[in-house]
């Protein structure tokens, strides 16, 4: 009798054993796996949304039950008026920031990247470089067949952003003589990065505006041109020898949630870097 209730006592000390096994189990993997359900929203400058979406995608990967929303695109002040008011947990955004002042709104800017900014070209047309002049004879309808600048026999179809948008903002600054150009009748102003990209893609002798991400993620379909016999290379960019260049930031609120927090520091961190390579962008250091 007293044989079988120690026995009794061993298998119930044996099973509350194992019990507290599974559950101390349970709370370790809670904490491995304390990020599931998060969910991180953003949107800002479309123009740096494809390389976000490069490393959303990649980050998420490695985390299947984060949720990231990128949305479609918001104005300056909308996106940081969202952010103030938790609309959406980190702002994409280029030039024009004044560091300063988001500090003091309670904001923290982190810059990810540095992207050349090219004219690009529909694959089919094999012309390598174009000089200053020569871009804007093009924009000017002065020219309008690539057999003009040492291409194909195929019309030229330029596309342009609106004046306010980032891509457009560099080329005019930095290509003197698109500074005060008018845009003629025949140049398409694209009021969306996204359907400049796929327009040029998809259009036989197209030029236009756009970043080195655009044209890493288009799988050869766009050609960037170079400027002046000057690549759009990241030794070029980082060097400043290429000189068409856009900043990428992402803001957020100072001391961010950590699902957010740990979004940043992918991004900033080698994975991230590979990743901003990997999608045309220059990291930084």
């Amino acid at each position: 009798m007293k044989a079988t209730i120690a026995r009794h006592e061993v298998l119930t000390r044996s099973s509350r054993n194992r019990l507290l096994g599974l559950l101390l189990g349970c709370v370790l993997a809670g904490g491995a796996h304390g990020q599931a359900g998060d969910r991180i929203a953003i949107d800002g400058s479309t123009g740096v949304r494809p390389l976000v979406a490069a490393l959303a995608k990649a980050y998420r990967e490695r985390n299947p039950d984060v949720t990231i929303e990128i949305g479609k695109g918001m104005g300056t002040k909308a996106r940081i008026k969202a952010l103030a008011e938790g609309g959406i947990d980190i702002a994409m955004a280029s030039h024009g920031l004044v560091v300063s002042d988001l500090v003091r709104q309670g904001m923290a800017v982190q810059e990810i990247a540095k992207v050349a900014v090219v004219f690009g070209v529909n694959d089919a047309v094999p012309v390598k470089t174009l000089g200053d002049r020569q871009i804007c004879d093009l924009y000017s309808r002065r020219l309008v067949h690539w057999k003009d600048v040492g291409g194909p026999d195929l019309p030229v179809v330029p596309m342009t952003r609106p004046d306010s948008e980032v891509d457009a903002e560099v080329v005019r600054a930095k290509v003197g003589c698109l500074t005060d150009l008018e845009m003629p009748e025949g140049v398409q102003t694209m009021s969306k990065s996204g359907d400049m990209s796929r327009a040029r893609a998809d259009t036989a002798g197209a030029l236009g505006m756009t970043t080195m991400t655009v044209v890493e993620q288009s799988r050869s379909r766009i050609r960037p041109i170079w400027l002046n016999g000057v690549e759009p290379s990241p030794a070029n960019v980082r060097s400043g020898a290429y000189s068409l260049t856009r900043d990428s930031f992402l803001v957020t609120k100072a001391g961010p949630a950590p699902a957010v927090a740990r979004f940043l520091e992918f991004a900033r961190g080698p994975e991230g870097k590979r990743v901003i390579s990997a999608n045309g962008a220059v990291p930084l250091d």
